[in-house]
């Protein structure tokens, strides 16, 4: 977790040098995206918002507090910017010489103990809990299930983390890298445009298998979606003319 200031960011630019990217954030190749369920149709069952927070949160120290936590039968969701999370087990990219606010735990660990390795493993950050929004009522946990979705990419994530109790949107170094985000800890990340969808009482045992994450994440994602238009005029067409669809 991490609570960033503008002066303290600026302090530290003198101090560090710049981190290598992977190649993945330079590379014109085409970007593989997980799952087959769109972006724009998760977009579209979070347009509207129903609070189950009790406030709203900030995105960054200092910023105002206008992001609230939205509800669904099935999911939470928040929409906010994505400060780059590169706590956990230290590596190249994610260490205290990297990012001046490393620390080496994260909120929760892996199946043989060790800390979340930020730099491979793909979560997100939760605000602690507090008089705003405890996730724990709402059926999330260390492991929970999310879609995080910029532009037109969607990166399915676990709840790695937790963070400070009025600040929301924050991120693996590896998911950002995965959605075309700079995750460089120190200056990377983005000040807007990122969606979080967890997904309520599911869980990938054990945390760090993101296989597992990808394919629990698919399957929720598809029954969140339900029926799209696309799929529709699939079907209605496969009536029309006598074939039945998947033959």
């Amino acid at each position: 977790m991490r609570v960033q200031t503008l002066t303290l960011a600026v302090a530290g630019a003198a101090l560090l040098a710049p981190t290598t990217l992977p190649a993945a954030v330079h590379s014109n190749e085409p970007v593989r995206y997980e799952g087959g369920v769109r972006a724009s149709d998760l977009l579209a069952k979070v347009r509207d918002c129903a609070p189950v927070s009790n406030g709203h949160y900030r995105s960054d120290a200092g910023a105002r507090a206008d992001i609230p936590v939205c509800g669904t039968e099935d999911a939470v969701f928040w929409k906010a910017d994505m400060d780059i999370d590169c706590d956990g087990r230290p590596g190249p990219r994610c260490n205290g010489r990297t990012d001046p606010y490393f620390a080496d735990t994260t909120a929760f660990q892996q199946s043989d103990g060790r800390y979340l390795d930020p730099e491979r493993l793909p979560f997100i950050v939760v605000p602690m809990a507090s008089g705003i929004w405890n996730y724990r009522d709402h059926g999330i946990r260390g492991g929970s299930v999310a879609a995080v979705i910029y532009k037109d990419r969607v990166q399915y994530a676990v709840v790695g983390d937790t963070g400070p109790q009025d600040i929301i949107g924050e991120a693996s170094y590896a998911t950002a890298a995965a959605l075309g985000i700079n995750p460089d800890p120190h200056g990377g990340g983005t000040a807007s445009g990122v969606t979080y969808i967890v997904f309520k009482n599911s869980r990938v045992s054990p945390i760090e298998n993101h296989a597992a994450a990808v394919e629990t994440g698919e399957r929720l994602a598809r029954q969140f979606v339900g029926p799209t238009v696309e799929g529709t005029e699939a079907a209605e067409s496969s009536e029309g003319d006598g074939t039945v669809a998947g033959d």
